[in-house]
């Protein structure tokens, strides 16, 4: 477990350092995202990497892994924005990014630690397809969830669902670092 920790921690700072640089450049533009906005970012990317995995081509230079990178970053985002009320300041200082950010990472690797005890890492076995599709089934959820008006009767709520698509992602990122996965 201590190896998955570190590992862990390895991928979300390349993620983090990414998003830390973008919110530099960028400012807080994602912001302006309804939480529908966000899902259709993560789905762009997620079936972007089911072309690739089903036609064994791609023809832009973005990889496979910058699109894990970049669901990890948009989950982040999901997350954030559904604690921040509508009201909340559409432009944060880098500073309290990276205090949401970090915070969300935090949850999202207890919750990885807890899941990982219980299950005895079988993520460690699955293809990077069962990844993409266990993500587009997630998104799937949140769309549905948000058609309900946020309300479900018996299953988990949004932010559970966009933590298992952060960790998804970042076991997918594990294996490819690992090479046993494509990049």
């Amino acid at each position: 477990m201590s190896n998955t920790t570190e590992q862990y921690q390895t991928v979300v700072n390349t993620c983090r350092e990414l998003f830390l640089h973008k919110t530099r450049d960028y400012g807080t533009s994602w912001r302006v995202y309804r939480p529908i906005s966000v899902v259709d970012q993560i789905f762009i990317k997620a079936k972007r990497i089911r072309t690739i995995q089903e036609t064994g081509k791609q023809l832009i230079g973005d990889s496979i892994s910058s699109e894990f990178i970049g669901i990890l970053n948009y989950a982040v985002i999901g997350l954030i924005q559904l604690e921040l009320p509508d009201s909340a300041k559409e432009d944060l200082p880098v500073e309290a990014v990276q205090q949401l950010y970090d915070e969300r990472i935090q949850q999202a690797q207890q919750l990885m630690a807890k899941k990982n005890h219980d299950y005895g890492e079988a993520w460690r076995d699955m293809s990077q397809e069962s990844f993409t599709d266990l993500i587009l089934s997630k998104l799937l959820r949140i769309r549905q969830i948000l058609a309900n008006n946020g309300n479900t009767l018996v299953s988990e709520g949004i932010d559970a669902n966009y933590f298992d698509i952060l960790n998804y992602a970042v076991f997918a990122l594990i294996l490819i670092g690992e090479g046993k996965h494509r990049a």
